[in-house]
């Protein structure tokens, strides 16, 4: 049984248009090789809280990361965390604030823009800096990665579908197409993924509005796609938290006593 597991983030992806503009990830999900859960983020709908809530279980207010200008580590064990000490590889292709949380801050990118080194959490790394970074370089990163180092626990975060609600708002074909750009690049790669045994979530942090920005209490901000692939999963309806995130893939590493919250009625029988 394959124990890897590969966290894909699409930043700023709202449920509705994941749904909508999507095209891959859901004919997957209709021929019965996906599954798609609607899930309510936490608050506040931003990213770097919502980075330390997908990767720890934490909710904002419990962890203390309530807005994107704390910059300091991440203080409470996260799946990066566990798995070294378990012994198994990590990676990310992601924005630098997740070097910041689980590597070191602040972050210097002549030091820490490429990462190799098994004494960091994130053991392997291509971090970027830059929103407009590219989403086809960035999947590119992530690949580059997975072949190299053949990670236990990898993930992908990239961020011009954020970018571009930032830009243009949730209303905007600007923002539509830049979820269906991401949708093609991730029909490149993801066949392989399946092929090669890999459980796969692909989720975000929070949501847009028309305010091109994030942050509050709509279901535009909050309501965020959970796309599940590989044979781990029940693939049966359920209820789906983002804070549940973190025990999900911990229960897929095979990791024991990690202590996260997860729902067992996401996974199938031979991983309860």
């Amino acid at each position: 049984m394959n124990n890897k597991v590969i966290l894909v983030v699409l930043d700023g992806l709202n449920y509705q248009v994941a749904h909508d503009c999507m095209g891959y990830l859901n004919g997957l999900k209709e021929s019965g090789q996906a599954s798609l859960y609607k899930v309510q983020t936490e608050l506040p709908s931003m990213s770097r809280p919502l980075y330390e809530c997908l990767l720890t279980g934490q909710k904002p207010i419990d962890s203390g990361i309530i807005n994107n200008s704390i910059n300091r580590l991440s203080s409470s064990t996260s799946t990066f965390s566990l798995a070294r000490e378990a012994g198994l590889c990590t990676a990310a292709a992601a924005y630098h604030w997740f070097s910041e949380l689980y590597n070191r801050t602040p972050y210097d990118p002549v030091r820490d823009r490429f990462t190799s080194d098994v004494s960091m959490n994130i053991q392997h790394g291509c971090f970027y800096h830059q929103d407009q970074y590219p989403d086809e370089h960035l999947f590119l990163d992530a690949e580059y990665l997975r072949r190299k180092y053949d990670p236990d626990f990898l993930l992908v975060h990239p961020m011009n579908i954020d970018d571009a609600g930032h830009k243009f708002g949730l209303s905007s074909s600007q923002y539509r197409n830049a979820a269906r750009r991401s949708d093609t690049y991730l029909s490149s790669l993801l066949s392989d993924w399946v092929y090669q045994g890999y459980q796969i979530m692909v989720t975000s942090d929070h949501g847009m509005n028309d305010d091109r920005s994030h942050g509050g209490t709509t279901a535009e901000e909050r309501e965020v796609p959970l796309f599940v692939i590989g044979e781990r999963f029940s693939h049966q309806p359920c209820e789906a938290k983002q804070t549940d995130i973190c025990g999900l893939s911990c229960e897929l590493l095979g990791l024991n006593d990690h202590e996260k919250s997860f729902n067992p009625d996401l996974l199938g029988f031979a991983s309860k």
